[in-house]
């Protein structure tokens, strides 16, 4: 029989390798068949007919920006119901208000239109939106403090790159200055600073988790977004964790490179909130803020430079470190100030989140394989004041950026 079998293959010119190919791939094609025919089924059959009372369709609407200028408002709105929607009414002030609509007509599931109303709002103060659909549902809008929206101008982007360095950059400069005078640091003290850069990376996990929660909740439900910020920062940390181990667990410039990519995705949310308060003409930074952003940020820098300790890398290695670390805050700003919606910043916080993580855990396992002792190294006085001093310094600076 297999005598036969192999004459068969041999006169159709298929091996039986080939053949096995061909039925796996019809089999990988037969479900999709026949999900294909039940969905057409289902759209031309319409058994859902049966089941309508007539309710109106569920509806929910999304501002996802707001501008502010001498035409009035102009706000940014993405629908998420479950058909098409359409915006009847725009009250303002709880006064009703002629309005434009660009583009006109339905507002398709997930799309997005602006609405344009031409109210004389008043400097400094508080106006409430309502938005009320064909079907008589409505949807509120608050616009806390009224202030004319920055035109965006190579003027401004000069000033927020020129503020985006200070805020981002400059501080882990400051902080990879450092590497000289530390560089004759003895076991205790590098266990200090190894567990000092996890103290610091540990605070900005829970702040940027925390902050892309925040965002996400301010999205359109659409984007389910909670449930995208844990899935972005899982793909975030599995994808960085699998190609940090290519070629084995990394050292030395290798992890000062990973902390830095994690320090930059972190700022690269920040420019982006930073960014949208400016194009909403909410960034009231003073001085004291800068500078509280700017000790915020400096630790970062000792923290990218405690793995490089043992080897001399290059000025310009040091260049590229501070620019993949603080550079982000600079491209943040500029994008959130020309085209910011919240899903963006909550997306940008988890992938810094899941970068963060990784970045912990190679620092851990590097300390515990540097002091030579395993786990037990984590419980080292050196190592146990290095997180307290990380946390603590992180927590204490926080507070002068917190508003």
């Amino acid at each position: 029989m297999n005598e036969r079998l192999t004459t068969e293959s041999l006169e159709t010119g298929a091996t039986p390798a080939s053949e096995r190919r061909r039925l796996n791939l019809l089999w990988l094609l037969v479900p999709f068949a026949v999900l294909g025919l039940a969905i057409a089924w289902l759209y031309w059959a319409n058994p859902l007919s049966s089941f309508n009372n007539g309710a109106p369709p569920v509806e929910n609407l999304t501002v996802e920006r707001t501008i502010l200028d001498q035409a009035g408002l102009r706000l940014l709105v993405r629908a998420g119901g479950s058909e098409p929607m359409s915006v009847a009414q725009v009250q303002v002030d709880a006064a009703y208000w002629e309005f434009t609509q660009d583009p006109p007509g339905l507002i398709n599931r997930g799309a997005t239109a602006w609405i344009i109303v031409p109210f004389p709002w008043v400097l400094g103060e508080a106006h409430a939106v309502t938005f009320v659909t064909s079907t008589g549902a409505t949807f509120g809008h608050e616009i806390p403090v009224a202030i004319a929206t920055p035109v965006v101008t190579s003027g401004n982007l000069v000033s927020q790159a020129v503020l985006g360095a200070f805020v981002g950059i400059l501080p882990v400069v400051v902080g990879l200055m450092f590497y000289p005078a530390l560089r004759g640091a003895g076991p205790a003290t590098m266990n200090f600073l190894l567990a000092m850069t996890i103290g610091l990376l540990g605070f900005l996990l829970v702040d940027t988790i925390e902050d892309a929660m925040e965002f996400a909740g301010e999205s359109a439900a659409i984007f389910q977004g909670p449930a995208m910020v844990v899935l972005a920062a899982a793909a975030s940390f599995l994808l960085l964790m699998g190609v940090s181990r290519r070629e084995g667990r990394p050292t030395g410039l290798a992890l000062a490179t990973y902390i830095a990519i994690g320090i930059g995705l972190h700022n690269l949310g920040e420019g982006l909130a930073i960014g949208a308060a400016f194009a909403a003409g909410a960034a009231g930074l003073g001085t004291f803020l800068v500078m509280g952003f700017t000790l915020h940020n400096i630790t970062e820098g000792i923290g990218i430079a405690a793995p490089i300790l043992k080897v001399r890398p290059s000025l310009w290695t040091f260049a590229g470190l501070a620019l993949v670390a603080g550079g982000p805050a600079v491209i943040g700003m500029w994008i959130g100030s020309l085209a910011y919606a919240p899903h963006w910043s909550a997306l940008a916080l988890a992938v810094g989140a899941g970068a963060i993580l990784q970045v912990v855990i190679e620092v851990g396992l590097y300390l515990m394989r540097s002091d030579g002792r395993g786990s037990s190294a984590l419980l080292s006085p050196p190592v146990l004041a290095g997180l307290a001093a990380g946390v603590g310094f992180m927590y204490l600076t926080a507070m002068l950026v917190k508003i």
